[in-house]
């Protein structure tokens, strides 16, 4: 049998065809805009995404039997709002996970609510990407809009409705909307009740796993495919990435180093970090997760890169850089270029070059970006081991970690093991994984993981190495509170 795994990213939408080996037998990809109608704003069509579909899964499907597709699971960007009316069709542009209009209302929600509350009814604090803070601004900017909101999905959702009918969604997706009481698996009406939102306006609740219904015939047919097809609930991107690394189960530990950059832990328990510098989620498997995300990591690199330096070689620009200038060099990058979610949560901070004199190199630029991004990563690794984590290796996944200049940095300023996977497919081998749970390939997903997924090659941190970061790390430690004030500031202006 075969199973699909979508991967809903900010970019594309990338389709896998899965064998029940867990082998990768075929992937398409299809693009769609970003649009950014104000600074700071960010949003998509949804039916942009719906159109992929339509067009990339038949190409998938080419030569194969339709009758042995047993299933389908999504993967998606999270946070993103889609508001549909009571016709299922979408009010507006669906705002996404890295837009940045709402800092009042995740002013008000932090400091008039307060932390506290929020925390005690979600486990988590506001930051802009959420999904809690777009429905406040969409009340108070977009009322009439607001007025007629029949049902709130995430972008994947969209995905799993168009494929199926179903108001549907995941723990770990809704973990990410500020609207979920995370321990208990349930929606907290306080929250609704604060974003002015009633229950029934909310997607059904279910485990990744889980079944949400088979395809409607008529989009079976112009997809070829059978309509007895499952499709699951699917997971948030950096859930489903999580189960195609095998981060499931108690204390594993993935790094992704995509558009953006998370640090994801895995626990068979739930557990809050106090001060929420980290997002306490439920994950895919059944279990919790700790996570932090900063909202610019591979995207840095593109945009130093692609609009500054007007190269899409990115390994051209970075094979001046030899083994003993890394942890060396005056250079330092904030990677901020989009505000910051995990651990500083601060919508005004922005990208700052630190460091520069005459002599500074277009390779000592290229260094700093790639070190920064590795430092801030490290910035959430920091407050996981406050807690008492215990973090020996970790994985890693995104388009980051095909670069082995930017693994071996990242390893060294972590100081641990990283391991990358023989399938490097991200969020979509992940879904694939879950459709075959779905679909009783499986008992369950952590048994599902353990024996598709396996470990390609290990990046193993250098003593030496590990030393020099640790001295540029301290240092780098310092410009964001030195810069903190003035960010506001210029805000401002």
């Amino acid at each position: 049998m075969y199973y699909i795994g979508i991967d809903l990213g900010t970019s594309a939408c990338k389709f896998l065809l899965v064998d029940g080996a867990g082998t990768v037998s075929r992937t398409v990809s299809r693009d769609y805009p970003l649009y950014f109608p104000q600074p700071g704003w960010s949003e998509q069509n949804p039916q942009d995404w719906w159109t992929a579909c339509m067009s990339g899964i038949p190409q998938l499907l080419e030569g194969v039997d339709p009758a042995q597709v047993a299933g389908i699971g999504v993967g998606g960007q999270m946070h993103g709002l889609v508001a549909l009316d009571d016709q299922g069709q979408v009010l507006r542009p669906a705002i996404l996970w890295n837009d940045g209009r709402t800092a009042p209302q995740v002013d008000w929600l932090n400091h008039q609510v307060g932390r506290e509350v929020l925390s005690r009814h979600t486990a988590n604090i506001a930051f802009a990407g959420f999904t809690a803070p777009k429905l406040l601004w969409m009340a108070q900017n977009e009322p009439d809009l607001f007025a007629r909101i029949h049902k709130i999905l995430l972008p994947k959702d969209y995905l799993v409705y168009c494929l199926t009918g179903a108001y549907a969604t995941d723990y770990s997706d809704a973990s990410g909307t500020l609207l979920l009481d995370v321990e208990h698996k349930t929606w907290s009406r306080e929250m609704l009740q604060l974003c002015h939102l009633r229950e029934d306006q909310m997607p059904a609740l279910h485990e990744s796993w889980e079944r949400v219904g088979a395809l409607r015939e008529d989009v079976a047919q112009a997809l070829g495919l059978s309509p007895n097809t499952l499709v699951c609930a699917g997971a948030g991107d950096n859930a489903a990435a999580a189960v195609g690394t095998q981060t499931v189960g108690d204390g594993k530990c993935n790094i992704s180093l995509g558009t953006s950059g998370t640090i994801f832990i895995s626990s068979t328990q739930f557990r809050v970090d106090p001060n929420n510098a980290l997002h306490a989620f439920a994950h895919a498997d059944g279990g919790w997760h700790l996570m932090g995300c900063m909202l610019s990591a591979a995207s840095c690199n593109a945009w130093w890169c692609d609009n500054i330096l007007g190269t899409s070689d990115y390994a051209a620009q970075q094979a001046p850089i030899s083994q003993d200038k890394l942890g060396r060099g005056h250079v330092y990058f904030l990677p901020y270029l989009m505000g910051e979610r995990s651990p500083i949560n601060d919508t005004d901070a922005r990208g700052v070059f630190w460091g520069l004199t005459m002599d500074t190199t277009r390779a000592d630029m290229t260094q700093a970006v790639l070190e920064g991004v590795a430092f801030a990563i490290r910035d959430s690794l920091e407050v996981a081991r406050s807690l008492g984590l215990n973090i020996p290796r970790s994985g890693l996944c995104g388009g980051g970690s095909k670069s082995p200049l930017w693994r071996t940095i990242l390893s060294n300023v972590l100081g641990i093991p990283l391991d990358t996977m023989a399938t490097e497919q991200g969020p979509g081998y992940g879904a694939a994984i879950l459709a075959m749970v779905c679909c009783g390939a499986f008992d369950r997903v952590q048994q599902a993981a353990q024996a598709l997924v396996q470990v390609k090659n290990t990046v193993e941190p250098q003593p030496e190495l590990v030393a020099r970061y640790e001295a540029k790390y301290q240092k780098f430690r310092q410009i964001y509170p030195a810069c903190r004030g003035l960010f506001a500031t210029l805000a401002q202006d």
